[in-house]
């Protein structure tokens, strides 16, 4: 496992919701990684911990390696890849990520 491969692993397991995204939380810096966050919110994950990838380019391409999955953002939670943010949508729509979160139903 490279250097950066295990940076990101001790990044996943270091929180139970850690979301892969360009930008911050307050100050996301494309659609995708808002509407993630929009739904980490109506989920009542008010402060999930943050990577903003756009700070580190060996994060934003590693990331990609570590999940298999090509694009950001990229949600995880208790060190498990969940999906990006159109999978976080669906799951949302019918309850299943409040299941994984443990968070209640809205």
């Amino acid at each position: 496992m490279s250097d950066t491969q295990q940076r990101i692993d001790q990044i996943v397991k270091s929180s139970d919701v850690v979301l892969f995204m360009k930008g911050t939380a307050q100050f996301p810096q494309c659609g995708f990684s808002g509407r993630a966050i929009q739904v980490l919110k109506a989920c009542g994950v008010d402060k999930p911990a943050t990577v903003n990838v756009l700070e580190d380019p060996d994060i934003r391409n590693g990331i990609k390696e570590y999940s298999n999955w090509p694009t950001i953002p990229q949600l995880y939670v208790k060190g498990e890849f969940i999906g990006g943010s159109d999978i976080m949508m669906e799951m949302y729509e019918n309850g299943e990520l409040q299941q994984v979160l443990g968070t209640p139903a809205a």
